[in-house]
């Protein structure tokens, strides 16, 4: 008889990795750990709104209690500050919208706690993660599918991952619903059994990502000036960092008629507001390209893509560029692509890999700067 193979479960404190705890008993020996991030008084959060508070360590303490394997507590902060939050600030200052959530899959679930668990000895780290993950004979490859309940599925924010760590890593709640997860959470009596889903940032309090930024570094944004697509001045912002690419509500200005965010000038401190036709484009620049399922593209490749998180995948073309950058251009053109979000492409449901959308300008610079070189 083969002796079970260990896994270390990342448990937030939420029902999605209780349950993933539960599915894997089965076959493997496990172990439970929740990572502490920041503490909630340096960020002012509120401890019972946040997947790392205080509450949320206790609540999978008490699921691993209750279904008898052990339970860890490691401190990953100082690489969190690092990788995710000071990242998450220096975008904003620079004028991109970032998804921190896809950092700390990249830097801290997926590579800080894995080396960890390898020092443990277990063989696999898992996830309470909506996706589903896979071996191809014919490619030797490991890949990532989308999971089986649509409304839940996380593939988005996982397309960085490496070869090495999805070959490591385990999805067990990626095959059932969310509706199932709940049914299971119940039947096993776990606190955490009707537990609401995380909404907001972990580190940003009730969504207010300026004043966090401005708290956390001690920075002022100025106000300046909202203009048109022409440059003429239409009125006064309260500080460029308040306001994303295709926002509508709570700028503050009365024009007459509907008014967007179209773009964001940092060095001018301006803020260009249009119509909503303005944010279309059909062409969408990426770099920092991770390529999953497949191998690198030399060829274009019909795609299906996304440029956020709760976006339906449209169909696109997508071109390999010589510097390792990607260039998708949509079949129609696509509302308020932003720089600083994921441009992530699949084949039906498999998730083929993706990158950070850049401005078309900085994808020709940084063309350029390659064939010099």
């Amino acid at each position: 008889m083969s002796e079970r193979k260990k896994v270390l479960v990342a448990m937030s404190g939420g029902v999605d990795s209780s349950v993933a705890a539960v599915l894997l008993m089965k076959d493997y020996d496990v172990i439970g750990a929740t990572l502490r991030l920041f503490t909630n008084e340096d960020i002012q959060l509120d401890c019972k709104k946040s997947c790392c508070s205080l509450d949320d360590v206790e609540d999978a303490r008490y699921v691993a209690s209750k279904l008898g394997f052990h339970h860890y507590v490691y401190n990953f902060g100082e690489r969190f500050k690092e990788c995710v939050i000071d990242k998450f600030n220096n975008s904003y200052i620079n004028g991109l919208t970032p998804n921190p959530c896809i950092d700390c899959n990249r830097f801290i679930k997926f590579d800080a706690l894995l080396k960890r668990a390898e020092l443990l000895g277990q063989d696999y780290i898992a996830t309470g993660h909506y996706v589903r993950r896979g071996y191809d004979e014919k490619t030797g490859r490991y890949f990532l599918k989308k999971g089986k309940d649509p409304s839940k599925d996380q593939s988005y924010v996982l397309y960085g991952m490496t070869q090495e760590q999805l070959s490591k890593t385990l999805f067990p709640v990626g095959e059932i619903t969310k509706e199932r997860t709940r049914e299971i959470a119940r039947e096993y009596e776990l606190v955490n059994a009707s537990k609401p889903d995380s909404q907001d940032i972990c580190f940003v309090p009730g969504g207010d990502y300026a004043s966090f930024i401005e708290n956390y570094t001690g920075k002022q944004f100025p106000k300046g000036s909202f203009i048109d697509t022409n440059g003429n001045i239409l009125g006064e912002h309260n500080g460029i960092i308040r306001y994303t690419v295709g926002q509508r509500k709570g700028l503050g200005i009365a024009l007459g008629k509907p008014a967007y965010v179209v773009s964001k000038d940092m060095e001018h401190n301006t803020v260009t507001l249009g119509s909503n036709e303005d944010l279309f484009t059909d062409t969408a620049y990426a770099n920092d390209v991770n390529w999953l399922s497949i191998a690198e593209p030399k060829t274009p490749l019909r795609v299906n893509a996304r440029v956020r998180y709760n976006q339906k995948e449209q169909p696109a073309t997508l071109y390999p560029l010589q510097n390792g950058n990607i260039k998708v251009v949509f079949d129609q053109p696509q509302r308020a692509i932003t720089c600083g979000q994921a441009l992530v492409c699949y084949d039906d449901d498999l998730v083929l890999g993706g990158g950070t959308v850049i401005a078309p300008m900085q994808a020709e610079d940084d063309a350029n700067e390659r064939n010099e070189k």
